[in-house]
């Protein structure tokens, strides 16, 4: 791997490609510090939680490949995908791609066990849910083998049926909206609101849309595939397009086998 951007005295784009260690990526991909003073539970970026999202797209814009991302990802990839799952306090995911993906709880790792405790962190994050039905396997190991309980993020209208199975299975329920889905900006809060200010979303589609459109998007870090699919695959965010587009400022590229690694930032 190396690094395209920016280039600094001690790494540059003319340097040749070496192995990083997980602790030159764990550096790489830092959540920024809070502001000074700034209240958690109050909103994202500047308030003090930050949510980034991790997504990888082939050349041609595809999110999946037989709808599924792993076609289009890389050794290197996933170990990114690893380390910011490692230095998350939370990871937030829709309910369709945890039925899709066959979703399990993170793991801890020892890599990482120094780092996340100099942090304030536990193990590993918590996994958190996006559904508004709650039709959800509540047999699944992501409900009965975590290391710290599951959260459902969810409407004040849920089904309660679904709420009680939920928290029998050990669930934690999250009320983050009115109705029976989720306000993104109230998701953001309620997650900062208990400690969970290192945000990271893994998607899918439909959910990165909805954060997108409501501006509560901090970082996307892209892996961009040098892979063609063609076809009609998702895009990395969907749902209804924005009245202006919203602009994110380039901050880092890493590069290896051709896949890029991107990350950008709210301009």
């Amino acid at each position: 791997m190396r690094r395209l951007f920016p280039v600094t005295d001690q790494t540059s784009a003319a340097a040749g490609p070496r192995e990083w260690s997980l602790d030159e990526l764990a550096e790489a991909y830092a959540y920024p510090e809070p502001s000074p003073g700034a209240d958690p539970a109050a909103g994202a970026g500047a308030a003090g939680s930050w949510l980034r999202a991790n997504m990888v797209s082939s050349l041609d814009g595809a999110a999946q490949h037989d709808g599924r991302s792993e076609p289009i990802s890389s050794a290197t990839d996933m170990r990114i995908f690893g380390t910011l799952r490692a230095l998350a306090d939370v990871v937030v995911v829709g309910a369709e791609t945890v039925r899709r993906e066959g979703y399990r709880p993170a793991r801890a790792r020892e890599a990482f066990a120094a780092r996340r405790q100099a942090a304030g962190q536990g193990p590993a994050p918590a996994i958190a849910v996006v559904s508004a039905s709650l039709d959800l396997d509540f047999s699944l190991p992501l409900f009965t083998e975590p290391l710290v309980p599951t959260l459902l993020l969810t409407g004040a209208a849920a089904p309660p049926e679904r709420v009680r199975e939920a928290e029998r299975a050990g669930a934690e329920v999250v009320v983050a909206g009115d109705g029976r889905g989720v306000e993104p900006a109230r998701a953001v809060r309620a997650l900062a609101a208990r400690g969970l200010t290192r945000q990271l979303t893994e998607g899918g589609p439909r959910l990165l849309g909805q954060l997108v459109a409501a501006g509560v998007l901090d970082e996307l870090c892209l892996t961009v595939s040098p892979l063609l699919t063609a076809g009609g695959a998702q895009r990395i965010a969907g749902g209804p397009s924005l009245a202006v587009p919203e602009r994110y400022a380039l901050a880092s590229i890493l590069e290896e086998d051709g896949f890029l690694f991107t990350r950008y930032r709210r301009a």
